[in-house]
């Protein structure tokens, strides 16, 4: 069985010299570094399919790298790409505790197609404790305020260990998702994180993505077929409604159309470019 290890175990090799360093070498210089480097990327991903884009990610930058999967349906095309070709990418997951039975059956589907482990990260106990203490099980709902502090117990948090020590993020992050991911860039500094962030599926559309997963009969959540477009956690999601966005259905009964949990704070054009960096 092909073991996905954890980040202690799992390190590309370090070229002594050129772009390829390590991008956590030198802090002063992380954007010059990331810079170079996603400018390479962004130069070469139009003209490579999904399994190119990923040896690309893994060929160009030195370090650990980690893709975060939801069991969606890009991030099983991501994850697809991943471990057909074993690359040395940490896949990861943030088991908020309150996913769906179905996507844990595509996780456990997963695990058997492919003969991995995917690294689970869950919330730390006291927080999550002290949180349902504070505002109940569905305390969320009070407000967006509450809802995004169950969001950062949950899967904001557990993000940061499971990025601890990366060199970069890979994302299913797609430019069609929603009117607030239009302008998603293929490769960005993220600057809170301090990581290159890339989004290999930035171009694809649903459709496209839906092609891939059928030709390459990966396992897909059931869910889709139902009308659930964007899935997170079973209390936060429903079933998007005919000509709704995509993301509809996440956190429906806000009134605000920006539906994000704080995951990704830096995916638009507003955001640090790594091909465009400040001085």
């Amino acid at each position: 069985m092909l073991e996905v290890a954890h980040s202690s175990t799992v390190r590309a090799e370090q070229p002594r010299s050129g772009t390829k360093r390590s991008v956590h070498a030198a802090p002063a210089k992380d954007r010059e570094i990331f810079a170079t480097i996603a400018d390479g990327i962004v130069e070469r991903f139009p003209a490579l399919d999904l399994f190119e884009r990923l040896v690309a990610i893994r060929a160009e930058i030195p370090g650990r790298l980690v893709f975060t999967t939801s069991f969606g349906l890009e991030d099983q095309a991501i994850a697809h790409a991943i471990f057909a070709q074993a690359l040395a990418i940490d896949v990861a997951t943030l088991d908020t505790g309150r996913l769906f039975p179905e996507t844990y059956e595509v996780w456990a589907q997963t695990e058997r197609r492919y003969g991995v482990r995917v690294l689970a990260f869950a919330p730390e106990h006291n927080a999550l404790e002290a949180l349902i203490a504070g505002q109940g099980i569905d305390g969320f709902r009070s407000s967006i305020e509450a809802r995004l502090d169950c969001c950062a117990v949950r899967k904001v948090v557990p993000l940061a260990r499971a990025l601890d020590g990366s060199a970069a993020w890979i994302t299913g992050l797609r430019a069609d998702q929603s009117a607030d991911r239009a302008q998603v860039l293929p490769a960005l500094f993220d600057e809170q994180r301090r990581l290159l962030k890339v989004s290999p599926l930035f171009d694809w559309t649903r459709e496209r993505t839906r092609e891939f997963v059928r030709a390459h009969d990966v396992p897909c959540n059931v869910l889709h077929e139902r009308g659930f477009l964007s899935i997170g956690c079973a209390p936060c999601t429903r079933a998007v409604l005919p000509d709704e966005p995509e993301r509809a259905g996440r956190w429906w009964w806000e009134q605000s159309q920006k539906k994000e949990c704080g995951l990704h704070v830096a995916y638009d054009a507003r955001a640090t470019s790594a091909n465009a960096p400040q001085q």
